[in-house]
Parts: structure tokens; sequence; C-alpha cells
């Protein structure tokens, strides 16, 4: 069976919370997702996910970090626009923006839907400061939400992929269609 549904996890390792989405990535090892869906660590090599958003599937979900102005470890479901060609394409990096805008660049095909969990981070160093493994506190006590939030959202895009992402929990953002959140627990 050709998976419909992609999960990539996306982020650099080395750079503290970074990391959240291939450490989501692994925690999905533990609790596999359902047939029809294809779960990849994609690290920072972004020419790989632009291929692969190639691929016809039906929706991606990207699992990554994003300053989004929330507490650390809060998980926000954000709708991707797709891209406009404002963005220029890059070929070395990932940026998730840049790599739709690579996928489009380089393929007729049209692109999936594309829905990110986001992680607020506590720490993000930039690209030229030293290296810093290691999640902080708020960002590891999210990993196994943001494998609840995959349970819970996974089987309703496989059933639809054009419906709205289920509500995950109180929405907390303004801005692109069927933004959901997930507010850190108390005591997080």
């Amino acid at each position: 069976m050709t998976p419909r549904l992609l999960v990539a996890g996306i982020g650099n390792i080395f750079l503290a919370d970074d990391a959240f989405g291939p450490e989501v990535i692994r925690a999905l090892d533990e609790r596999p997702l359902p047939p029809g869906v294809r779960v990849r660590d994609y690290g920072i090599r972004g020419m790989d996910l632009a291929y692969d958003l190639l691929d016809g599937y039906a929706t991606a979900v990207l699992v990554d970090t994003a300053r989004r102005g929330h507490h650390p470890g809060t998980l926000c479901l954000i709708e991707a626009e797709p891209p406009d060609g404002t963005v220029v394409p890059e070929a070395h990096g990932m940026d998730p923006a840049k790599v739709l805008a690579l996928a489009t660049h380089l393929g007729d095909e049209p692109l999936p839907r594309v829905l990110v969990l986001a992680c607020e981070p506590e720490v993000l160093p930039a690209a030229d400061e030293d290296l810093l493994p290691g999640l902080t506190a708020p960002v590891r006590e999210a990993v196994g939400r943001a494998v609840d939030a995959l349970h819970t959202l996974v089987p309703a895009l496989l059933a639809d992929p054009a419906a709205p992402a289920p509500p995950l929990g109180h929405p907390m953002e303004s801005g692109p269609r069927h933004p959901a959140a997930l507010p850190r627990t108390a005591g997080g």
C-alpha cells in the first residue's frame, strides 16, 4: 500500500530545542502510526523533503519548532499556506517555507496539504553559535503530547485529507486556516 500521508520530523539535533521534530519521530517508534502513513526523520535534509513532497501524498505533517509567542512547550497546529512565489527556494537548509518553495520549483505535481505540528521552543541557538545538544525540559515534556496529537490528527487526515484539522485543544492563534493549539499542562 502506498502511503497517503507523510509525517516528517525536521530540525537539527545539535541545536537544543530544534531537535524536537527528530525526537517526536523517535518516540513514534514506540507508538507507531496506522498503515498508510510514512514517518521519517529528515533532520536538516530539506532537499530530500522537497522531493518526497512530490511523491503523491495527500497530506504532509511537518513536526518542528516555531516561535509563535507562547510559553515554551506549547504545541500549535498550523496550516501552511501554498508557496506564492515570494519565497526563494533553497536547496541547502530546512526552513519549511523555503522547502515548500523548492518542491514547487522542482516538480509539476501539486503539493500535498501541509500542516505543521509546531512546538514553542525555549532555546534555539543561531546556526553560527556553539552546538547545544539536548531539549529543554518544557520541550522534552511536549514530545509525548505531540505523539498523542499525531495519534488524534493522523486518523482524521487519513479519513478525509481535505477536512479541517480536528481540534486538538484550545484555539490560541490567529492566522492561517484551522489553527489549533495544545496548551502546556498545568505544572509543566
